[in-house]
């Protein structure tokens, strides 16, 4: 097989296995982040529509431009929007669209305006602008999911005490991948050959598609499927963090009251050892609101919850790390209510500044 026959086949994986992730994230089998997995899908079909230009000369014998029909150059503009949208609905799964957010519509109105100037025999300039307005979507996009990502592993530190599974990291790499797509995306329209896309780019797709496919499936829902429980964990932002809020929201007394309380509850009965604590388990250990007890915690101890609880885990390990015990440091981890070593090993050298096993030794 030579590399040309190897890069054939290589297309045809790329796009089978766009398509089938595409219908597995849109058919969702386990129904979670149904919204965001949705969108996932969608975005996962349009970008292996960039491969069929590929696919159909492989089955045909013959060039077919596919990529230059008016229809499929504007769903294909979508793609961008879509991996926002699913980044959005990660992120937020109770977001709902409002009028407001026509404006999601405007470059694709604009793409579609330049598309036809062409059609119309008007090449050169609607040319040149619909190539920088491919350029602005995916940059603009891509950026803006990449804010929505980090303003998101912000968020969950404030209610969850494991972030590992739900801080979408996988999606921060997916960005760099995407905006790769869109820059050969360009080229190939500016330098249009069959074969621009050649075995050895392929095949990065190929091994980064595998990879894409095994985190988003892999990716857990991030907020309780309870509808209340998940609007207050939502609604939990940074703001929370202002001095006007911390003013406003209760007496110095309760919150010294609540603060008393949570220490005695951290000492004696150790809910951090459950790997699974988050913000409503603890809240409700102290028959408190979660917003009560976030606030507490932010302003009493100066921390969130994420950096909170995981403190006192820290020097739980550090006990047993003490001992003489035949636990190996995996076990130590679960014993102290990591729920893995990478995370156990990460949170403790960067509290400690020693990796558990220094720590030991």
């Amino acid at each position: 097989m030579n590399t040309s026959e190897l890069n054939s086949f290589i297309v045809i994986l790329i796009y089978g296995s766009l398509v089938l992730l595409s219908l597995l994230k849109i058919v969702n089998p386990l129904k979670v982040n149904r919204k965001a997995n949705f969108c996932f899908g969608i975005f996962l079909f349009l970008w292996s529509s960039f491969w069929m230009d590929e696919v159909l000369f492989l089955i045909t014998g013959s060039v077919v431009e596919f990529h230059s029909l008016f229809l499929v150059k504007l769903i294909q503009y979508f793609t961008p929007i879509f991996f926002y949208f699913s980044v959005l609905f990660y992120t937020n799964p109770s977001f709902t669209f409002k009028i407001k957010d026509l404006k999601f519509l405007f470059l694709p109105i604009v793409f579609s305006g330049c598309l036809i100037g062409m059609a119309l025999g008007y090449k050169d300039p609607f040319e040149s602008l619909s190539i920088i307005l491919i350029l602005v979507q995916a940059l603009f996009y891509t950026g803006l999911s990449y804010i929505t990502i980090r303003k998101h592993q912000k968020k969950i530190q404030k209610f969850s005490s494991n972030t590992e599974g739900i801080d979408l990291n996988w999606l921060e790499y997916i960005i760099l991948v995407l905006l790769a797509v869109n820059i050969i995306y360009v080229i190939y329209n500016l330098f249009y050959d069959p074969k621009s896309l050649n075995f050895f780019i392929n095949a990065v797709f190929l091994l980064v598609i595998y990879c894409v496919g095994y985190y988003s499936l892999k990716q857990k829902e991030i907020y309780p499927l309870e509808e209340k429980q998940r609007k207050e964990l939502i609604s939990i932002d940074e703001e929370q963090d202002s001095e006007d809020v911390k003013k406003k929201l209760i007496p110095d007394e309760e919150l010294a009251r609540i603060k008393s309380q949570l220490e005695t509850i951290m000492t004696t009965e150790k809910p951090y050892l459950d790997s699974e604590l988050n913000l409503i388990k603890l809240a409700e250990l102290l028959s408190v609101s979660t917003h009560h007890l976030s606030y507490v915690i932010n302003t009493g101890f100066g921390k969130n919850f994420f950096q909170y609880i995981n403190e006192f885990r820290v020097e739980y390990a550090k006990i047993l790390l003490r001992k003489d015990s035949k636990l190996s440091i995996l076990g130590i981890a679960y014993e102290s209510g990591f729920n893995s070593k990478t995370s156990f090993n990460t949170t403790f050298k960067k509290l400690t500044g020693q990796t558990p096993s220094e720590f030991k030794k």
